[in-house]
């Protein structure tokens, strides 16, 4: 199955100086980065908190960022101030060239994302049957990929979103990126408290409503919806939860105070 994937902006940065500054300003060690891969990357403030999640992708000696759109203006503009004098030029491509995301398919030059899911950056549809974009959501939500939305910046740290299990978002021995004291120092204090996990429910959900669970004692909600898909039947969304009550009642703190079930997928 083949999505075009039209709400995300696609930067493609090149210069003699471009892996270094990417490796001072992302999440990721991009050093280790291969051809024909998408490292997740958590672009963070000072405070920890992720500003974007960005899919790294690196073609020769060609850098490609993927990322929502909706958060294009702030990241571009952050990322032309913190490269200065370098040698790097950033480049606005979404409109040359088109992103799919590949489900369960393979398709020539595409950028592995995990097991079920790929990318491919082309400048034609090269007569593509598209599916919708629900099965690019719902396989994300199997697959337990995060996403950062213009209503969700700064609100996760990335423990939060389990970037750091097996170091999939986080690398903890790269050295410095806006942050990175932060989420470093979460990190060797011990687990997380909360963590994302999967949903469902017969009701609507938008990113960004509250989770509430009835037995936590936290005076804030217990958790945010990351991201989620509208099925026929249902609803599936990845959600931060309290881990001590992942498996408690849990609504959602909207006027229908819709109940979510977690899938153990996790």
């Amino acid at each position: 199955m083949i999505i075009q994937l039209t709400h995300r902006t696609l930067l493609k940065l090149t210069g003699s100086e471009v892996q270094s500054f990417l490796q001072g300003q992302f999440s990721n060690d991009i050093n280790v980065l291969e051809d024909g891969v998408i490292q997740l990357n958590a672009y963070c403030q000072h405070q920890g908190k992720i500003m974007a999640l960005i899919w790294v992708m690196k073609r020769a000696d060609e850098y490609y960022l993927s990322f929502s759109q909706d958060l294009s203006t702030e990241i571009v503009k952050k990322l032309t101030m913190f490269k200065m004098m370098s040698d790097v030029t950033i480049t606005d491509v979404t409109e040359a060239l088109m992103q799919f995301g590949v489900v369960d398919e393979t398709v020539d030059g595409a950028f592995v994302l995990n097991a079920n899911q790929s990318i491919a950056l082309t400048d034609a549809d090269h007569g593509f049957e598209l599916s919708t974009a629900s099965v690019w959501e719902e396989s994300c939500i199997a697959n337990e990929v995060p996403e950062v939305e213009l209503v969700t910046v700064e609100k996760f740290v990335p423990q939060l979103l389990n970037l750091d299990i097996d170091e999939v978002g986080v690398n903890f021995s790269k050295g410095c990126y806006p942050g990175q004291e932060v989420v470093a120092r979460l990190h060797y204090l011990g687990k997380s408290k909360r963590r994302m996990r999967a949903f469902e429910c017969d009701g609507e959900i938008e990113v960004g409503d509250e989770l509430l669970v009835t037995n936590s004692t936290s005076a804030k909600a217990s958790g945010i919806v990351v991201r989620r898909v509208k099925l026929a039947s249902k609803s599936l969304c990845l959600a931060t939860v309290e881990i001590a009550h992942e498996d408690d009642e849990i609504t959602l703190n909207n006027s229908q105070k819709t109940k979510l079930t977690r899938i153990h997928n996790d």
